[in-house]
């Protein structure tokens, strides 16, 4: 096991890795920016470093800094949380190189996997079914065939990175041209890669994903569903787990077909497979996240793994030490993501509490919430026995919240549990208005 790890992160993330560290007894380094000196998790780890300015790509996103902290620091390993560098092939090596374990999945199976369009081919292979669609195209022409071949309307998606950027639905031949410049724009700019690829729109449809846990024995757990169709302009606000549209027999299947499909392409680590579910109940598969998600929480929560430990367990050579037959999934789980509308500083915060109530936070009486990076302030994750209590505690959890000296998001996500729609379990991606 590792003595010290470094945190390649920030936010709330990088507080719940340091805690998950802390209990393991395992000593912790955090990189900050500038502009992150006061943050929560510099204050928690047992070292910090500043690698750079405020923008991320003076810090979060600069390499060679953070290489040079943790063998400064003495660092065994790195965890890279969500987003910036988890996902990059070239900083998990630049890791290994220095003699360095990157806490996520090898260099190699990273680039392979990281490529949506390819990655489907690979999947196809393992008898799960794929949404149809084509790989990178490299013009306008290209798209507007491909999109005659598939029948519109169709999706035009970033072949790199995720989070809903680099997403555009074309409904006819018209809209191609813009389309495509706006998503292979945005794509640059958001993970330096503008190639895209079109798949065929299903809809209407629900977006479900799978937990995968997979070691490097051989063993693979898949840890339930999530239902994360909750979301506005491809970004997901509300998940919960179970997906009160997925049946157990339903579950069952797809949980396993999903396990043998990690085993299949030799996956290492935590990873995440996503799907569209039609009406029919097909699961259509999308792509696949190769890093912790935003909301591994809910997952937690339900089956009482510690994913991030695991991550960390997984990376150092450690196997499972359990199968599928002993994970439990009984009970229901919902997180809301609290999101900032403003900048400013925090005046007064007040968190819920009371059994199986969590708030992941960075949050603090006079942080600043700054305009550099990601919206999200927290999440909220309530659990009980029954999806009916569940939504009952997290409506009590959210009108007990209180953040002020900055606008949020959490009305919002009030009158979301509390609408009718939600709450009969009857919605999908067009809820919010998405498509």
């Amino acid at each position: 096991m590792f003595s010290k790890i470094l945190i390649a992160n920030r936010g709330e993330i990088a507080v719940r890795i340091i805690r998950a560290c802390k209990e393991m007894g395992v000593a912790t380094v955090a990189v900050y920016s500038e502009a992150d000196k006061n943050a929560l998790h510099v204050a928690l780890a047992d070292q910090s470093y500043c690698i750079g300015g405020a923008e991320a790509s003076e810090s979060y996103l600069n390499e060679n800094q953070i290489i040079s902290a943790a063998v400064l620091a003495g660092a065994q390993a790195i965890h890279p949380g969500y987003g910036f560098l988890s996902e990059n092939a070239h900083f998990a090596r630049l890791c290994r190189k220095n003699g360095l374990v990157f806490i996520g999945p090898d260099p190699d199976s990273m680039e392979r996997l990281s490529d949506k369009a390819t990655l489907k081919e690979l999947i196809r292979s393992t008898g799960l079914t794929v949404i149809p669609g084509t790989k990178a195209v490299s013009s306008v022409e290209e798209a507007k065939l491909a999109a005659g071949r598939i029948g519109y309307p169709v999706m035009l998606k970033a072949c790199a990175g995720g989070g809903g950027r680099g997403i555009r639905l074309i409904r006819g031949e018209e809209e191609v041209e813009d389309a495509y410049l706006q998503a292979t724009s945005e794509a640059v700019s958001a993970f330096g890669d503008g190639s895209v690829y079109l798949e065929k729109y299903i809809f209407p449809a629900r977006h479900v994903e799978l937990q995968i846990l997979a070691d490097e024995h051989g063993n693979a757990v898949c840890l339930g569903d999530r239902d994360c169709s909750l979301q506005r302009r491809n970004q997901k606000l509300l998940e919960e787990t179970p997906s009160p549209a997925v049946n157990d027999e339903q579950r069952r299947k797809i949980m396993a077909l999903s396990v043998d499909a990690v085993k299949k392409i030799g996956y290492v680590g935590a990873g995440t497979l996503e799907f569209l579910l039609d009406p029919k109940g097909n699961f259509w598969f999308m792509e696949m996240n190769v890093r912790l998600q935003v909301e591994h929480c809910v997952t937690e929560m339900l089956t009482g793994v510690d994913l991030v430990k695991w991550q960390i367990r997984i990376a150092a050579g450690i196997p499972l030490n359990f199968t599928q037959r002993d994970i439990r999934m009984q009970g229901s789980a919902i997180e809301c993501r609290i999101n900032a509308g403003s900048c400013g500083t925090l005046k007064m915060l007040h968190v819920p509490g009371g059994p199986s109530v969590r708030f992941d936070t960075c949050l603090l009486e006079g942080t600043a919430v700054s305009p550099y990076y990601d919206s999200l302030l927290g999440k909220l994750i309530v659990f009980a026995k029954t999806r009916e209590e569940t939504l009952r505690k997290m409506r009590a959890s959210l009108c007990e919240l209180v953040i002020a000296g900055i606008s949020t998001n959490i009305e919002e996500q009030l009158r979301i549990v509390e609408d009718e729609r939600f709450a009969s379990g009857h919605y999908d991606l067009t809820f919010m208005g998405n498509r």
